[in-house]
């Protein structure tokens, strides 16, 4: 199943999953209030606007996505601080990186997307000297919101396809 029918399933199966039991009831004034946060998202990313996205994220940030992709802060940092320092060197990597939004989701202060992150490796990424490749590969990410921040996330990143890009 490719992913906008995965988010549009999400969409619809709604109470069957265990995440939208944390979305909070929309009312008619906060309805999809968190939809702007994914365009924040990915507008931040290309911009490498690191300031400003970190600005995104609360200091009481979770996240729940561990893994390759998004491994655990090193000790004495915060999961913000490791989110930051993932895209630091993504933008390290990939240094004209362009993050578009495929698809999104949102109820509540909950809001889903699929992304597409593109540019040139012209930078060590993951342990690989440049290499001049154009680079495409996506995440699915699902954010809470509450205050105006981003307090929790779940997601993966697609950390296969880099690898195989990195490696053609």
């Amino acid at each position: 199943m490719d992913r906008r029918n995965l988010l549009k399933t999400v969409t619809l199966a709604g109470s069957a999953l265990a995440v939208p039991a944390l979305v909070a009831p929309a009312s008619a004034d906060d309805k999809n209030a968190t939809a702007p946060w994914i365009q924040k998202f990915a507008a931040t990313l290309s911009a490498h606007d690191l300031t400003a996205f970190a600005a995104l994220f609360s200091e009481n940030y979770v996240n729940h996505q561990v893994s390759a992709a998004s491994p655990p802060p090193p000790q004495g940092k915060s999961p913000k601080q490791g989110t930051v320092a993932v895209f630091t060197a993504r933008l390290a990597g990939i240094p004209d990186l362009k993050v578009e939004i495929e698809a999104t989701v949102a109820s509540g202060n909950i809001a889903a997307a699929s992304f597409v992150y593109s540019g040139t490796h012209n930078g060590p990424l993951a342990g690989v000297a440049p290499t001049g490749r154009a680079l495409r590969f996506t995440s699915c990410d699902i954010f809470r919101v509450q205050d105006g921040l981003i307090v929790e996330h779940w997601g993966m990143g697609d950390l296969a396809g880099v690898a195989a890009q990195l490696k053609a």
